[in-house]
């Protein structure tokens, strides 16, 4: 008998993605975005690269992957399989990131992070839980087993990738860590250490640390991950490292980075961007080709590997598993 595969609205096709083994040099991508979304749209508020305070932190190191540890390369999830696919270069991915902490210029950002120490490292569980406590990147991912997923990734600026992340389920650990029935929200907070990443004191202004929230039902969604490790390695810093959430339906924006503390709360907890410009940054961030930005159209994306625009999907392609979580009540 003759079986057919059917393959879900989410999977990508070979042709939407970009060969590893292609190590083309980086385009000039900003030049068609401008400053980008989260400029806020004046060149004032830019750091000047050749600020000689800013080489103190240099990376005079690898700016890839530091080393492998236990767990590491993890199984790749079959219901998220990219054995078919291939993904975004890893020499784009690692040296084109958003993370304001080290810079606003997202092709330095991979440069300034020498003096960042992810380990030791632990995340603070608190709220309504039953096993709070501080745990390590290693008590994690014994809590929950590693697996990995290629996932695409959409950033609010309208440009894309596709990336193999390696994480633990967030509704799993939900579950080992018993969440108690009251828990409605989570809040997540990211580092603050103004000694080691530039950007916060080059742009006090802003309210540091940053800080994201997720609905209980969108971290327990089969989607939502906690990523350790991207490539088979463990996150470089210009990644997040060690840990950051990684929810594929929504702007890159929510995906918060180097997460040090996990709130779970009966109330709803504000969101960074959201709370400084809520007429361009929604709560909920969803990616959504119907709803523009004030400054752009939204419908479409640039691979910021190929320099291809491409249609955006609803929910980034990834409908079928979220869309039952936004109908209205």
């Amino acid at each position: 008998m003759v079986s057919f595969h059917i393959r879900p609205s989410w999977f990508l096709p070979e042709s939407a993605a970009t060969p590893e083994n292609q190590y083309a040099s980086r385009r000039k991508f900003l030049r068609d975005l401008g400053l980008g979304a989260l400029g806020l749209g004046t060149a004032s508020l830019l750091p000047s690269c050749s600020d000689p305070e800013w080489e103190h932190f240099g990376n005079k190191g690898g700016t890839l992957f530091p080393p492998d540890r236990p767990g590491f390369p993890a199984p790749r999830n079959q219901r998220f399989d990219g054995s078919s696919l291939q993904t975004t270069p890893a020499s784009i991915a690692t040296t084109h990131n958003n993370f304001y902490e080290f810079s606003t210029d997202q092709s330095r950002v991979h440069k300034l992070t020498g003096l960042f120490e992810i380990d030791p490292w632990t995340v603070e569980i608190s709220g309504l839980v039953n096993k709070p406590g501080h745990y390590s990147i290693q008590d994690l991912e014994t809590l929950v087993p590693l697996e990995e997923r290629v996932y695409r990734f959409r950033c609010v600026e309208a440009w894309s990738m596709v990336l193999p992340w390696t994480g633990i389920p967030l509704g799993k650990l939900c579950e080992q860590l018993e969440v108690q029935p009251a828990a409605r929200y989570l809040r997540l907070t990211s580092f603050h250490k103004p000694d080691q990443a530039p950007g916060f004191k080059k742009m006090s202004y802003y309210p540091w640390p940053y800080y994201e929230s997720l609905r209980l039902d969108e971290a327990m969604n089969e989607l939502s991950l906690l990523a350790t490790g991207i490539y088979g390695h463990p996150l470089p810093k210009q990644n997040g490292a060690p840990i950051r959430l990684v929810v594929p339906w929504k702007y890159g924006l929510k995906n918060i980075k180097s997460i040090v503390r996990i709130e779970f709360r009966k109330t709803r907890s504000g969101t960074f961007w959201n709370a400084l410009q809520p007429q361009e940054f929604s709560w909920l961030s969803n990616v959504d080709p119907r709803i523009p930005h004030p400054r752009w159209s939204q419908a479409t994306e640039k691979r910021i590997d190929t320099g291809e625009k491409q249609k955006t999907l609803l929910y980034n392609g990834y409908g079928e598993s979220v869309q039952r979580l936004y109908r209205p009540k």
